[in-house]
């Protein structure tokens, strides 16, 4: 029970990240008292500024910024026969936390979903015969159309300063862009980061074999910028440090750099810090929240009063929230019937890292998003049907940093020591990656839930993943292979080694492969297989909304951070026109 009860608002957003901190604005903008709650510590641009020193053991081996496993553990098992174990250190994800969340220290790479890859289980139904795609997949179409969706990726693009090269302008194929991308109502507001050796080696090998590369979209931006909420964002100086790192130049688009510059100006707008929200309280009737119950730095338990709460958290943190608050039915993996946690998705990736003792790709001269890829290989843009798998990936060549530590090196070069030095100093420079990021189909089987045997430091069930590789995608990782190595192969080095999953992989989650975590509370069109609206409301609370990696049925091989803007902007405006005048659903299941 609270001891401490806070001043009533209108909105409480839980998690300060891209969603929350998007969220908070527009509907701060709108006049409303919003209040953020984030369960890590403060951070603003100047605990980050240049010229303190981008610590590579510190951020990207030590996770500086990033949740503790203490405080945000979950267990993982593969199949539901399995006991789920604790994660004691990050490994295949590492969630972020405090102020900016995930969105402080991401790569940079904001690329749009294909219109297909969001009406996937329409393509599926239309390109495969009945019985073709494996037993449980469970594909579902997101429950909007792409003219429907486009102005708000349009907008989210002006937020971060996208720098890219148009594909498609309102229909029209544009030279250098992405020939399959969805039709812009805009051009990309910058110019495209520049290649460096790799990426230029890499677009004319594919180009050769037929493929169509163009440059990252990044949020990495390549000249200064200010964006709509009047934040200025700085050109990049290729410092080689992004991924893992908070942008010591505020030339990466964040949280702080795009949105909360400008929301911490206003009156209307508050938020905790070091606040870790418990539960989201119900009114006695059970269908509409009255707020949320916080544990603040001092262990006090603080209720939050408010009309309409948004959990904008990263992905687990949402659907835990939900399955502890009681808000929805929890998915049963036996009957298939109930919807938090159903439908979770990671994604896999792979590669071959190529060595050339005659070229110096000078890797420290990089942004995050450097690189190109093409996207030949998605949902609709190869044939799939006849090779019985669906999904795609982007096939990518990118520099995002050349520090030393996790350096590949040549098979057979000593992990450490004398012979580890001796190889850094003959082959530091001298490689390249061609890289693959795949799609995930969601499987009947691949859910969370609630652990019954671990809790956290304030007695709660851990959250627990149950997930494994399915043929499908391994299938496709294959098929891939095929692709990476004849580019390899066309590029001619002097010795390259690779990495992709066999058609008899386990998911390891000790090995770093993205945080691309997504599922559990999907959107959709109807409340027996979604936990939310088109709106991102929930169809048991109509004043809960849940936006996040959490709302996506299934994972495309497009990076998620363009989605989540996107679908979030589109709930706030929303929330804004039609739920403020008539509180009540939005769409009537």
């Amino acid at each position: 029970m609270a001891n401490i009860t806070n001043d009533a608002v209108d909105v409480v957003v839980v998690g300060l990240g891209w969603a929350g901190s998007l969220m908070s604005m527009e509907l701060a903008q709108a006049g409303l008292k919003v209040r953020a709650i984030e369960r890590g510590e403060d951070r603003s641009n100047s605990d980050f500024a240049y010229p303190k020193p981008a610590d590579q053991y510190a951020y990207a081996v030590r996770n500086k910024v990033m949740v503790t496993p203490r405080d945000g553990a979950l267990t993982v098992r593969h199949s539901a026969g399995d006991t789920a174990l604790p994660t004691r250190k990050w490994g295949a994800f590492v969630p972020g936390t405090g102020v900016g969340g995930s969105g402080l220290h991401w790569t940079g790479v904001l690329i749009r979903p294909t219109p297909t890859d969001l009406k996937l289980k329409t393509y599926a139904d239309q390109a495969y015969e009945k019985g073709q795609l494996e037993e449980g997949m469970q594909v579902q179409d997101f429950p909007f159309t792409w003219d429907e969706i486009e102005p708000y990726y349009d907008f989210f693009d002006k937020v971060c300063g996208l720098s890219a090269n148009t594909g498609n302008l309102r229909g029209k194929i544009m030279e250098g862009g992405d020939p399959f991308e969805g039709p812009r109502s805009n051009p990309a507001p910058l110019p495209a980061l520049e290649d460096t050796l790799n990426t230029s080696m890499f677009a004319h090998a594919a180009r050769k074999l037929g493929y169509h590369p163009f440059p990252n979209p990044s949020a990495n931006v390549s000249r200064a910028w200010t964006n709509p909420y009047g934040c200025q964002i700085a050109p990049c100086n290729y410092c080689g440090f992004c991924s893992k790192y908070p942008c010591l130049n505020f030339s990466k688009a964040s949280p702080q750099t795009a949105v909360l510059d400008a929301l911490k100006r206003m009156d209307n707008f508050s938020y905790r810090t070091n606040a870790n929200v418990l539960r989201v309280e119900m009114h006695p009737d059970g269908k509409t929240a009255r707020g949320v119950t916080y544990a603040d730095e001092h262990g006090n338990e603080v209720f939050q009063p408010a009309k309409i709460v948004v959990l904008a958290a990263f992905q687990f943190v949402n659907v835990r929230l939900m399955l502890l608050s009681g808000i929805g039915k929890p998915y049963d993996p036996a009957s298939g019937k109930g919807v938090i946690g159903r439908n979770y998705a990671f994604l896999s990736n792979g590669g071959a890292t190529l060595f050339f003792k005659d070229k110096n790709f000078n890797p420290f001269a990089t942004a995050g998003a450097t690189g190109q890829m093409f996207n030949d290989v998605s949902p609709g843009n190869f044939d799939g049907p006849s090779l019985g798998i669906i999904g795609g990936a982007k096939i990518h060549s990118s520099q995002s940093s050349g520090a030393p530590i996790g350096t590949a090196l040549p098979k057979g070069t000593p992990a450490w020591g004398k012979g580890w030095k001796e190889g850094m100093q003959d082959w530091y420079g001298h490689s390249m990656k061609i890289s693959i990021t795949t799609s995930c189909m969601s499987y009947r089987d691949h859910y969370v839930d609630l652990d019954p045997n671990y809790r956290d430091p304030w007695g709660q069930p851990l959250l627990r993943i149950t997930f494994d590789w399915k043929q499908n995608e391994l299938k496709l990782q294959q098929y891939l292979r095929k692709i990476v190595l004849d580019v390899t192969k066309e590029l001619n080095p002097d010795s390259y080694s690779e990495s992709f999953l066999s058609l008899d992989s386990h998911w390891d989650i000790t090995k770093y492969v993205s945080t691309h975590n997504v599922g559990g509370a999907v959107m959709g069109d109807s409340p027996e297989t979604s936990a939310l609206n088109r709106y991102l409301q929930s169809w048991d609370v109509h004043n809960v909304f849940v936006p996040g990696g959490n709302a996506f049925p299934q994972n495309f091989q497009a990076n998620p951070t363009a989605t989540i803007g996107a679908i979030t902007l589109f709930a706030a405006r929303a929330i804004k026109e039609q739920y403020l005048k008539n509180p009540g659903p939005l769409v009537q299941a």
